[in-house]
């Protein structure tokens, strides 16, 4: 059963925000680091396994060219860049993970000792990358974005054990209020009672992912940038730097502030009670 006294995880996501730029991206993981946040979260692809080849050829003007395929290159981080992160993740206590969009993506993943895989909600009926995760028997998170009831029990119970996480989530960048469903949470908890239940936020505000910790979250993701104008998709669905710092104090706050929910008269109301009652 769930550790209800269990502080909860806060992922800040670079995704791929860091629009291919190593700099930029451990700038984030620094700004992480600093904020209190818990892990760093990134993306990865094999381009040529993600994409079709009509999509990729199809014309697109970026920084690194005038074809899509040019632009998801460009954004796409490789071992160099990997080994690196990983050895300045370990030098500011901070550990990181990642979301694989494809099998080779998966075994790429293995040859560093990160402590989840993340399945993102659009890839949560891909049987083929499930069945490459299970093989590497790492701690599992799960999305639900986007996907049925159904769809979720189905990976469940394929991955096992191996999920540590359910995640509450909708797949639009950025959310609507009126579709954020913060309840869900709670649903999800009264079906998945033995899993840890969280929250991946796509709003641009903190509010919600902060309040996501009063409905029971025990795991908060959200996207960070540097900067909300910078290049990328997932840029206006991002937390800038000074309001992750907020993020992570307010979710700290409302742990405490919670509190047991017991009917309690504290020792710092006695003395008032005494000169207040009649």
């Amino acid at each position: 059963m769930r550790d209800k006294d269990s502080k909860c995880c806060i992922v800040a996501e670079i995704g791929i925000n860091h629009s291919g730029s190593l700099p930029v991206a451990l700038k984030m993981i620094d700004a992480a680091k600093t904020a209190g946040c818990d892990f760093v979260k990134f993306q990865k692809r094999t381009i040529d396994v993600v994409y079709t080849k009509e999509d990729l050829d199809r014309p697109r003007v970026s920084s690194w060219g005038t074809t899509n395929r040019e632009q998801k290159l460009g954004l796409e981080f490789e071992k160099e860049e990997y080994d690196i992160i990983d050895v300045h993740c370990k030098n500011r206590g901070i550990n990181w993970f990642a979301s694989p969009w494809d099998v080779q993506s998966v075994n790429f993943l293995t040859q560093y000792d990160c402590p989840f895989i993340k399945i993102a909600s659009a890839s949560t009926t891909d049987f083929d990358l499930l069945q490459a995760v299970r093989n590497t028997k790492k701690s599992v998170i799960l999305s639900t974005g986007m996907s049925t009831e159904e769809e979720v029990k189905k990976a469940v119970d394929f991955l096992g054990d191996q999920v540590k996480y359910i995640l509450a989530c909708t797949s639009t960048y950025p959310t609507k209020i009126k579709e954020m469903n913060l309840k869900f949470i709670q649903t999800l908890q009264k079906e998945y009672p033995d899993i840890e239940v969280g929250f991946s936020n796509h709003h641009p505000g903190i509010l919600f992912a902060a309040t996501s910790v009063v409905f029971g979250a025990k795991m908060v993701e959200f996207h960070i940038t540097l900067d909300r104008a910078m290049y990328g998709s997932d840029q206006a669905a991002s937390i800038e730097v000074p309001g992750v710092l907020k993020l992570v104090r307010y979710i700290r706050d409302l742990e405490v502030a919670i509190g047991s929910g017991s009917w309690i008269v504290f020792n710092s109301e006695e003395e008032i009670k005494k000169k207040l009652r009649r």
